[in-house]
């Protein structure tokens, strides 16, 4: 497919373990030019960039976003779970884009908010507050590795705070957590919020779960959720009660921190996985369960992202906006 130069932009969201990449026009997302790649089988980004740019002739892009799951700084993102680094300079030498912008994937998808179909938006709790034009709004992704970010509007555009809040101490509230805290502890020498709530977390939840229960014993976080779905380990229901509500609480905890009236939404595979289970095995109540704050609590709505490129969107979107302003250009920090 040979596409005109300059006249498209090119997305990518890097993720602990694929790479989503996508072309734009406009602003919106060209759902047929997007495509996934698995990070295992590419040494770096600009791999993974010059296969799916030869699939459309090599063209040459106006401008480029790039969305790393990782803390950006400088025009520079470091990937947590991967061995990657993202620079500006290099994006803008793979793509031939005059306009460059890296954002943490969190941010990207903050910035895709108002921007989703009503169909890629499940509701999990129905909040008593109304959202108000300007409340703030938080996502929070739960997949490879653990984020979240706010996002908040003011009169000169949408902010999106980035964060590494998935690597702050992991709460404990009885002994339950404090021994799953210890078992957790010795992968990083650090118990982190994303050594519970993330894919690999659910397998040291699985784990930790196991010996519990007197049957130690370890299984991948895909075959933990199949049995989630037919009932067939009681192991995996235990570690499945143990996430969710873990879950449940920490959003609470962020959603007090950043006081999100306009809505929590979660993204990110295992969030969209565990989904279907959070009724059965409380998150609601863990969300609430803040003591005297837990009326208060009934205030934020929560949402599922169920729309897998939304990231993309939200880069999509990021990128038009500062190429109309004339902001951002190759070799600035985003």
């Amino acid at each position: 497919m040979m596409l005109p130069a300059n006249t498209m932009t090119l997305l990518a969201d890097i993720g602990g373990t694929n790479t989503r990449v996508a072309l734009s026009q406009g602003g919106a997302v060209r759902r047929d030019t997007i495509r996934r790649y698995p990070n295992a089988g590419y040494p770096g980004l600009d791999a993974v960039l010059g296969d799916y740019l030869a699939g459309f002739g090599g063209v040459d892009c106006a401008g480029a976003c790039v969305a790393a799951a990782g803390p950006v700084r400088d025009g520079v993102a470091t990937l947590t779970n991967l061995d990657w680094t993202i620079d500006e300079a290099a994006v803008a030498r793979a793509t031939r884009a005059e306009t460059v912008a890296v954002l943490n994937d969190l941010q990207a998808q903050g910035h895709a908010l108002g921007h989703l179909g009503a169909d890629a938006l499940a509701t999990v709790i129905c909040g008593t507050e109304a959202p108000r034009p300007g409340a703030a709004q938080l996502v929070i992704g739960v997949g490879t590795g653990f984020n979240a970010a706010p996002v908040h509007e003011t009169p000169g555009g949408r902010i999106v705070v980035a964060s590494e809040c998935g690597h702050a101490s992991l709460p404990v509230r009885n002994e339950a957590d404090l021994r799953l805290l210890h078992s957790v502890e010795p992968a990083h020498g650090f118990a982190g919020v994303e050594d519970a709530l993330s894919g690999r977390g659910l397998e040291r939840v699985y784990a930790w779960c196991a010996t519990e229960q007197g049957t130690p014993r370890d299984h991948p976080a895909a075959r933990i959720m199949q049995c989630l779905a037919d009932g067939s380990d009681p192991v995996a229901e235990a570690a499945g009660a143990v996430f969710v509500r873990l879950l449940g609480r920490v959003t609470g905890d962020l959603g007090l921190n950043h006081l999100p009236f306009g809505g929590i939404y979660l993204i990110g595979g295992v969030a969209r996985a565990m989904q279907p289970h959070f009724h059965r095995f409380g998150f609601a109540q863990a969300f609430r369960d803040k003591g005297r704050f837990s009326d208060f609590m009934d205030g934020f709505s929560v949402h599922v992202i169920e729309d897998d490129y939304a990231a993309l969107t939200g880069c999509a979107v990021y990128l038009d906006r500062m190429m109309r302003r004339g902001r951002c250009g190759a070799g600035q920090s985003a």
